[in-house]
This record gives C-alpha cells, structure tokens and sequence, in this order.
C-alpha cells in the first residue's frame, strides 16, 4: 500500500529535518568543545566566566587577598611568629600544633618539644588532623611561610610559621644560614639606587579548569602547588642575570632606594592585591619569571605561594636581600634590625 503525502505535509517533515540536523551539530559541537580545556568552552559560552575570574572572585568574597593571606582575617594574625621568650615557652608549646618539614636526620638531632616531623608534601593532611593552631618550622622560615600561604588559602586562616625556623630558636640550628648571607650585590654592576621603573599593565594570568566552582578550583590550584613544592631562585642567579626574569622589590619605597635594588626591578607592593586590579602589574606571560624578593626570603615565600595559584609562574628569592648584601648599611635603620636573626637559646629534645 502505497501513501500519498500532501505538500504541507512534505514542508512538516523537512522542517522536523531541518531541525534534528540542527540539534546534532550543536550537540556534536559542544560535546567536542567540551572535550578540550576548560577556558574553550567559556570563549564560546559567554554564560560561564574565565577561570581565572570565578578563582579570583571567589577568593575576594572570602578574605583570600594578600593582606588576609599576610595578617590573619581578623588583621592580627601574621604569617610569622617568633619564639617566645624562655618564661613563655610553655604557653608557646601549648598553643599549637607544631609541623617540622626539615628533613628527618636533622629533626632527629633536635627539634621542638611536641613537635612532628612531617615532609612538605603532606602538610595538607597533617593540617586537617591538627587539635590546635598550626605552626610550621623549617630552617630559616622560608619553607615554613610558603607552606602557610598555602595552608591559610586552603582553610586554615591563622597557620603561621616559626620566624626564621629553628636558626631563631636555638644557635645550634642556625647553620642553614651559614654561607648563605654575602655581599655579591655590593659594587655590582646590577645594582642600582635608581628609581622604581613605571608599571605596565598585563593580562590576567591564563589558568584553566573544568569546574566553574571557585571553592573547587582553588582547593586543586593549591594541591597542585604543595605537589609542586616550595620555587625558589638564587639571588647570585637573578643578580647576574636579571632580564632573565621579571624582578619585584617587595620593600618600602624608603628601603627600595636606602638599600638600593637589583637593576630595573620593580617595586610592585602596596597595590599588589586581587582588590583593585593591582596584580596586573606583574607579568604574567607564559615565558615570564616573575621573582619576588624581600629582606630575608620569609615574605617573598608568602608572595610566591599565592602568586602560584593565582597562575603565575612565580619564584622566590632565597634570603633575600640578606643573601646578596649583608653588609648593607641601610639594615642599621630597617625594621629588621642588623638583617639576620638573633638565635635564642630555646631548649632541643632528641
């Protein structure tokens, strides 16, 4: 039996055609773009936001600025304590759960009483077990504060670091300094009392993600970075070679030019925040080394970490200023004092 279609019925069907064609290559074409990286999808899909954006909204929305990540949500709370005074030092113990990332040879030689030996990579886990505040100790605090940057964006706001790790705690352990303060900065033709260059303004760095969950997206960022592990550039490196990199002074404008800096290095600090669109001013192409440096590598520590997540391919430099010029006059009037820690004598257990 043969059925005879009428020309309106013709036109129905070509149009129910026409439009099930239409729905496959939409389909086939999203599925395909959703197979690639994430930020593909949200070029094409206006409805989502860039990565970068929803992680940097996010981290606006709840206290994760670098002020927060340096002073603690309630401002009081810095990244660094210091030792405590011999009177205070039960009460020092008492208040935190102590993470000694040294290696474990030189934690077994002597460490804080309470304290465990834990590696770097497993800061994250060892952080969701502790019953009080979290300190981390290292050898000069610059580990230690990369750590707590990182602690800090992943949920635990008052994770602070040993001031100086354990070469401010006792002279017995302040041997990681040893040989690595000096004076290669002095006389050098790549240093520099000059003025600040002007600051250009970049794009937002490029980082990708399938989530559009700012919570979720920062949480891996972070994971990724502690996986990763502290980076970190030699000053005798970057003096000798500073166009390698793009070089910020993470000082006061008095100290930027009372101690001088390394050649054409940037002084990008009151304006570097999330806030404001001030972390423009840093360099965040692909190619692009961006070294953060303060007085001696525990700030710049902080600074690297958050700049990691953020999608920098950031780096700070050990020591800082404290490991390229020690001798300094400047140190004599900076907050710092004679720009090295001052060992106390705290006790060891073994």
């Amino acid at each position: 039996m043969k059925i005879k279609l009428t020309f309106n019925s013709k036109i129905q069907i070509m149009k129910r055609f026409s439009l099930y064609l239409i729905g496959l290559l939409f389909f086939s074409g999203f599925f395909l773009t959703s197979c690639d990286r994430g930020d593909d999808i949200i070029a094409e899909n206006p409805i989502f936001k860039p990565t970068f954006e929803t992680l940097k909204d996010y981290m606006l929305t709840n206290n994760l600025d670098i002020g927060y990540i340096l002073s603690g949500p309630d401002g009081g709370t810095k990244f660094v304590a210091g030792a405590p005074a011999e009177a205070d030092l039960d009460a020092f113990l008492n208040k935190y759960t102590i993470l000694d990332i040294r290696a474990a040879g030189d934690f077994a030689k002597g460490h804080i009483a309470g304290a465990k030996n834990v590696p770097f990579s497993n800061i994250l886990d060892e952080a969701a077990s502790a019953p009080k505040q979290i300190l981390v100790v290292c050898y000069t605090g610059q580990t230690a504060c990369y750590a707590v940057s990182l602690l800090r964006m992943y949920g635990y706001p008052t994770a602070q670091s040993l001031k100086w790790g354990m070469s401010g705690w006792n002279p017995e352990t302040a041997g990681p300094w040893n040989g690595n303060t000096g004076d290669a900065a002095k006389d050098n033709s790549n240093w520099s009392y000059d003025g600040a260059p002007s600051n250009t303004i970049f794009d937002d760095p490029d980082i990708s993600s399938l989530s559009q969950d700012g919570s979720e997206i920062l949480r891996k960022r972070v994971e990724d970075a502690v996986a990763a592990g502290f980076k970190t550039a030699k000053g005798g490196d970057v003096l000798s070679n500073p166009s390698n990199y793009f070089v910020n002074n993470y000082f006061s404008a008095t100290d930027y030019g009372g101690f001088g800096h390394i050649k054409d290095a940037f002084r990008i600090k009151e304006e570097l925040k999330l806030e404001g669109d001030g972390y423009k001013a840093l360099n965040s192409s692909e190619n692009a080394k961006v070294i953060t440096y303060c007085y001696t590598g525990q700030t710049s520590a902080v600074m690297t970490a958050w700049l990691r997540v953020l999608g920098y391919d950031a780096y700070s430099m050990t020591f800082g200023m404290n490991g390229i010029y020690h001798s300094n006059q400047a140190w004599s009037t900076n907050q710092w004092g004679v720009g090295s820690s001052v060992p106390k004598n705290l006790p060891l257990v073994q």
